[in-house]
């Protein structure tokens, strides 16, 4: 009691706190009294009656305050509202929908909900259920927040950043990069699921809420990561699940700890991705081939599981036996063959046709294609199997010597050409080349194109057949009678002709004298007094030459001329260079009369 404060003065101002009290009560009471006046005459009852009624009214009241959660009982069920008793002066109305979670509310019930306020401008109690449920689910928020438990949550529906979780009936943020250990490549398989949540954010006043599952991931994942550095050896066998498929291999969650199955220690045999040998999810079992956890990496492997399909393999393909494998590659050298998982073998290109020259290997083979082979070499220390496609078939070169003795006359067509003579296909896939000096008896040719074009269809006649070296020889003049027998009798010494000059050698000249036969005038011979080093000082190609036959040599296939006259018409001198032929074919050009470069 202070100093100003005296027993009457403190005395008086609680009586005037009581009255302030009573007519706060009567005030409340009013408005029954005003629906139920024949419950409540003021002036039957006296003021000790009035103050003991007022005790018992103001005991109900005791417990009763604003923005507290409050039991209920459900009075009635209309269609879209339900009232309800909370032992107060009048009841409170809550919209159906706010029960959701209470399918089977009936009239009796008792239900939490949240005192909002006294009485609204009409006089009833406003109530929240909604509101009530968040409170007592943000206070476990609450709590597990800041005692740092887990809670259970449902994942929602995906949002830019994260995904929304459900918890405990409050929507909470998930970020995306705290959903799992690493990042999910399609969120949208998660939603619907149950996880186990920690609480990292929480602010009441914005209701934000933030939750990550990676904490929970990694505090498992230290646990056993621990207690599987104690355990796991180089070596062991475990069982895993498939976490994560790259193009390179697959990464095996083996109890809290990850480690990569390469493609490679995936199967002895060629696959082209992991995928057709694990999915995600999947357990496998797996073989621990290398451990560093210095960098945290372990190397698993499933093959190694398998036996080693390369051992016994030459007992088991000896050379010569006859196989059926698949195509699983083709390079530019040739086809590898799958005969069984684990182990290839390799058809070279020029093992694949004793006949067609063959470019490439897809021109005979496909990948998938079944084929047939023969083994021709085994080497397990280097894992090779080498094969062969055409060993299949006979060798057509070892009987083509039986089907074409030596001077068989046939028709084939020129397939190509080169600088030295023309190949002739003889039957599908086998060639014979008429060498340049097998195609005129008269004619020195340069080139074949002087003689047959491509496509062309010839005549000729089988000089020798090479078998072992696959090489046929041909000759178009020996499918003709040798005129040379003849020559000597139509062109006899002395006799004057006519002839074109069509190459200029380094001893002479060739003319043309007709019917296909050249003759050759040398040097000393051009009609000429003075000293020449050169014929391309006298004479030039296509120019026109009278001359006398000297001498005929059948033997050699050779006629020598003279030039007995040189007519002053002539066809223009070519332009260019003046070429200069040899006797082995090489080719001198001159730029002036007279000097060789």
């Amino acid at each position: 009691m202070s100093e100003t404060e005296t027993p009457l003065t403190g005395t008086v101002a609680q009586q005037a706190k009581r009255d302030a009290q009573r007519d706060a009560q009567r005030g409340q009471l009013r408005p029954l009294a005003n629906r139920r006046p024949e419950l409540y005459e003021e002036d039957e009852y006296s003021s000790a009656e009035y103050e003991h009624m007022m005790e018992l009214y103001n005991g109900t009241l005791a417990s009763i305050e604003e923005g507290e959660i409050v039991k209920s009982r459900v009075l009635e069920i209309r269609e879209n509202m339900v009232i309800l008793d909370i032992g107060f002066k009048s009841e409170g109305a809550v919209p159906l929908e706010e029960f959701k979670d209470h399918p089977d509310l009936k009239p009796g019930d008792e239900v939490e909900v949240l005192l909002e306020h006294l009485e609204d401008q009409e006089g009833s109690v406003v109530l929240s259920k909604k509101k009530a449920d968040f409170m007592r689910v943000w206070e476990r928020i609450r709590l597990a927040y800041e005692n740092d438990q887990p809670v259970e949550g449902t994942l929602v529906k995906k949002i830019k950043g994260g995904v929304v979780v459900d918890l405990m009936g409050v929507d909470a943020f998930l970020p995306g990069s705290q959903i799992a250990l690493r990042r999910v490549p399609n969120i949208d398989e998660l939603l619907g699921q149950k996880f186990e949540f920690k609480i990292i954010k929480l602010n009441k006043r914005r209701r934000n809420i933030v939750v990550s599952r990676r904490v929970i991931l990694e505090t498992e994942r230290a646990g056993k990561r621990e207690k599987l550095m104690k355990e796991l050896e180089k070596d062991q066998v475990r069982k895993g699940v498939v976490k994560n498929i790259t193009d390179f291999g697959a990464f095996i969650d083996l109890g809290g700890v990850d480690g990569l199955l390469h493609i490679t220690d995936m199967s002895w045999g060629r696959i082209s991705h992991p995928s057709e040998m694990v999915t995600i999810g999947g357990e496998v079992e797996v073989k621990v081939l290398d451990i560093d956890w210095t960098r945290e990496r372990i190397s698993l492997g499933l093959k190694q599981l398998q036996a080693y399909p390369w051992k016994d393999v030459a007992d088991k393909y000896p050379v010569g036996t006859r196989v059926q494998g698949k195509v699983v590659s083709i390079t530019n050298y040739g086809a590898f063959i799958e005969l069984e998982p684990g182990i290839e073998g390799l058809v070279h290109i020029s093992e694949m046709s004793w006949t067609r020259n063959v470019r490439h290997p897809s021109k005979l083979v496909s990948i998938g294609e079944s084929i047939e082979a023969v083994v021709l070499k085994v080497d397990p220390n280097e894992e090779k199997i080498s094969l062969g496609m055409k060993q299949t078939e006979q060798d057509p070169w070892v009987v083509l010597p039986l089907k074409y003795p030596v001077g068989t006359r046939i028709n084939g067509k020129v397939r190509n050409l080169t600088s030295f003579g023309a190949f002739v296909e003889i039957e599908p896939g086998i060639d014979g080349l008429i060498h340049i000096s097998d195609m005129s008896w008269t004619k020195r040719v340069q080139h074949p194109s002087e003689v047959v074009k491509k496509s062309d269809a010839v005549d000729v006649v089988i000089l020798n057949i090479d078998a072992e070296n696959k090489r046929i020889s041909l000759g178009l003049k020996q499918a003709e009678e040798d005129p040379w027998l003849r020559i000597g009798e139509t062109y006899t010494v002395g006799t004057d002709i006519s002839g074109t000059v069509v190459r200029l050698m380094d001893k002479g000249v060739v003319v043309d004298i007709g019917n296909d036969i050249e003759g050759f005038v040398p040097i000393s011979q051009l009609g000429t007094t003075k000293q020449v080093t050169s014929p391309a000082e006298v004479v030039y190609e296509g120019m026109n030459l009278d001359m006398r036959v000297l001498e005929v040599d059948p033997i050699h296939r050779r006629i020598v001329l003279t030039v007995t006259n040189i007519p002053e018409e002539q066809p223009p001198r070519p332009e260019g260079p003046v070429k200069i032929h040899t006797e082995d074919g090489d080719v001198l050009e001159t730029s002036e009369v007279g000097s060789e470069e």
